[in-house]
């Protein structure tokens, strides 16, 4: 909606109590005659443990940490953006669903920063979604279905969810996403996912940024300029 912020809102509400303490005992079980339960109960050292689980995710043991299960109460976001969230594959979701839920008045609707600082589009715009709103009342009002209805609804509808994924996804999720070639909703989406999940866990941090980050290179077709590319880094080293 236009009066609204167009800020996702988002809330961790789910994740384990002893994530640091879970990851590590996968890891050193992988490599330790000891018993799972024995290592867990042992592990004090957060140095100790921090060294171990960056060593193995440096190596690529990612099994080590789909142990860990999280969850987000997400609002505030538009269709489009959740239909770009959805297209990954090790998350689950629960979301507000157009066929149960009738819209009532003004539905909620998300407007792109670039429409936002256009003041003559903008107002277009608005009205446009005004239109819409009304023909969608017209329709359930002579008795359309709402899951009939919701057929002229834009990208722009406000939605909200439950998603849920292991932590290999949301490292995933983050070095995708938070690449500038990303779309600016779904970027600031999983940026705030990204802040709720290390204001509780600090160590995850150096994790949870975009892909040039971690790799030390931009793979994209396109690059920002932002990190040198595979290419120029092979010709530098020539």
């Amino acid at each position: 909606m236009s009066e609204n912020n167009n800020k996702p809102i988002v809330e961790l509400i789910s994740k384990p109590e002893n994530m640091l303490r879970t990851i590590y005992t996968a890891c050193r079980t992988c490599y330790s005659a000891d018993s799972p339960i024995n290592i867990y109960d042992k592990a004090e050292d957060e140095e100790k443990m921090l060294k171990l689980i960056s060593r193995v995710i440096s190596s690529g043991h990612y099994s080590t940490i789909e142990h860990i299960q999280i969850s987000f109460a997400i609002s505030n976001v538009s269709r489009a953006c959740t239909h770009q969230l959805v297209r990954h594959r090790h998350m689950s979701f629960s979301q507000k669903s157009q066929r149960y839920v009738k819209e009532k008045g003004q539905f909620d609707y998300l407007t792109p920063p670039t429409i936002e600082r256009n003041s003559e589009l903008k107002e277009k715009y608005d009205n446009f979604m005004t239109k819409i709103s009304e023909f969608y009342e017209e329709l359930t009002e002579a008795g359309i279905p709402a899951e009939d209805a919701r057929f002229i609804l834009p990208n722009a509808t406000s939605s909200s969810l439950v998603a849920s994924l292991n932590l290999r996804e949301m490292i995933h999720l983050a070095n995708i996403r938070l690449c500038t070639r990303a779309q600016d909703e779904i970027r600031l989406l999983v940026r705030l996912m990204c802040n709720e999940l290390v204001k509780q866990e600090p160590w995850l941090k150096p994790y949870l940024v975009p892909k040039c980050e971690r790799l030390g290179y931009c793979d994209e077709d396109k690059s920002c300029g932002r990190m040198a590319t595979k290419e120029e880094l092979l010709k530098d080293n020539k």
